[in-house]
């Protein structure tokens, strides 16, 4: 066939009926809107093969169309000159510094009569551009891995209720051999999200240069052309494993069309396939997927010849940057101020910060075991992650000397400080705690009553302290009165109630 032609059947025959009315060439080419030399050459042809107006009757347009435009020579779609195999080179042009040049070269090299360079590049990104939209871009093997959140979910049945919730499927391509990764999640929040990119490393048994997300909140904090900001927990993870994040331009789904594409696949691969079937827990279902993902993985595609897993493990694996020695452990990371009482918050739990930090603006890490606080890049405080009982963790060191003072006050404490005197001293502290509505209320009238009684003798200590618990005198200016008495009652020899309750115990306490 000649150059691409202009002119539709229908315009041709009127052609050919104005020319045989003795229309002139500039005439028609007016009336049909189209070049003069448009015209004079079509004439030409209809003069060539010997047809004129009118036409005969059982001339069909395909006909027509045969007589003016086909020609003598090479039969269409046969070439001239000895081909390649195109499927190949497409394989061999994803390689790391693989060229078009390169394998112009090594062509020309078996076949020295063969295609010129720029011919030989138009009929390569001619068999490109024939292949499954999932391989019309061209990515370097080991260069980039494309993820996404499938649109559609996947139903989990409660054993127990009965209810049905759905789960999340992530999906991620490699660019080069569109091999694929798929797990379902719960959510589609940050824990999820990196837990999804670690085993997602894991299963590609290496690290790609960049990985290239949508704009989902969880990893891009703000979507930008120019400046997009990545969420700092998921920087750190590509920071763990040494890759790139670049994200998807907003509203430009062709950026990452090859997850689009797997994902398109792998919904009617996964969920298609899986939709007759009821999963009990995540387990079950990620069970299933794994299996739909063989599927995928080893199935040829037809023009190139190969499965995906084929393509991976000659042509992307060798590509791929080794996994560091340890999985990435997910951590939370925010900015936090350090309150008046020089605690930070997270989760409703209180951790402390040394006390010099007040007012300050701090980095918290939390990951699932432990709280890591930084201050301009230095680890200031570490702390084991709570999730129950107290709700401050305190350590004493960051605490000015006297709060640490204060702080070693306890019950038990006190306690083990009564009974070092004697049983009576003992029950008259914890007499004292228990009549106040907070322990803590109660430390100071214990703190004074055991230091009065390092003046007397032990046993009159013991004396005070049942005769106290008797009358309910639990404060200080009672123990003080009570011990007062025994004074005046030594000095005197007076016998007094105390005297006498305290005979009523033995003379041992009056020794």
């Amino acid at each position: 066939m000649p150059a691409k032609r202009r002119l539709t059947m229908r315009q041709l025959r009127q052609m050919l009926r104005l020319a045989g009315s003795g229309t002139s060439s500039r005439e028609i080419a007016v009336m049909l809107g189209i070049a003069r030399s448009t015209v004079q050459d079509n004439l030409q042809r209809a003069a060539a093969v010997g047809l004129s107006w009118p036409l005969p009757g059982e001339l069909t347009d395909d006909a027509l169309e045969h007589k003016l435009f086909s020609r003598n020579g090479v039969r269409q779609g046969t070439r001239r000159r000895t081909e390649p195999n195109w499927a190949d080179l497409a394989v061999e042009l994803k390689k790391p510094g693989v060229t078009l040049l390169i394998l112009w070269e090594e062509y020309r090299g078996s076949h020295p009569e063969g295609y010129g360079y720029s011919r030989f590049c138009e009929l390569l990104r001619g068999f490109q551009q024939r292949l499954s939209p999932t391989m019309r871009q061209e990515h370097a093997a080991g260069d980039k891995v494309f993820v996404d959140y499938s649109g559609k979910k996947i139903p989990i049945v409660d054993r127990k209720t009965g209810e049905i919730r759905e789960a999340e499927i992530f999906v991620a391509v490699l660019g080069a051999s569109s091999y694929t990764f798929a797990e379902a999640t719960w959510t589609q929040t940050l824990p999820d999200w990196i837990g999804s990119h670690v085993r997602m490393f894991r299963f590609f048994h290496g690290v790609t240069r960049l990985v290239i997300p949508d704009n989902l909140k969880s990893g891009v904090s703000r979507a930008s052309f120019y400046d997009p900001e990545i969420n700092r927990s998921y920087g750190m993870m590509a920071s763990h494993y040494g890759v790139g994040v670049l994200p998807a331009r907003p509203r430009r789904p062709k950026d990452k069309s090859k997850v689009e594409n797997g994902v398109r696949f792998a919904q009617s691969c996964i969920l298609g396939r899986l939709r007759n079937q009821t999963f009990f827990s995540l387990a079950e279902a990620n069970a299933a997927i794994a299996q739909a993902l063989d599927r995928i993985n080893d199935h040829v595609m037809r023009r190139l010849g190969l499965s995906r897993r084929q393509l991976f493990e000659t042509v992307e694996r060798p590509a791929l940057a080794s996994l560091p020695p340890e999985d990435y452990e997910f951590a939370e990371w925010r900015l936090v101020r350090v309150s008046t009482d020089y605690h930070v918050e997270f989760k409703t739990f209180f951790y402390s910060v040394p006390h010099a930090l007040i007012r300050q603006q701090v980095d918290l890490r939390a990951t699932a075991r432990t709280i890591e606080i930084f201050h301009r890049g230095k680890r200031v405080a570490v702390h084991q992650r709570r999730y129950g009982g107290l709700r401050h963790g305190t350590d004493p060191d960051h605490m000015p000397s006297s709060h640490r003072r204060y702080a070693e006050w306890t019950p038990e404490r006190f306690r083990r400080w009564a009974a070092s005197i004697g049983p009576q001293t003992e029950g008259l502290i914890i007499a004292i705690l228990a009549n106040r509505p907070h322990p803590e209320q109660g430390f100071r009238t214990c703190l004074g009553i055991l230091r009065l009684f390092r003046d007397i003798d032990r046993n009159w200590a013991e004396a005070v302290s049942a005769r106290a618990v008797e009358i309910g005198g639990l404060n200080c200016k009672s123990i003080a009165s009570l011990i007062a008495n025994h004074k005046a009652v030594r000095q005197s020899g007076e016998p007094t109630a105390i005297i006498e309750h305290a005979n009523l115990r033995g003379p041992d306490y009056f020794h």
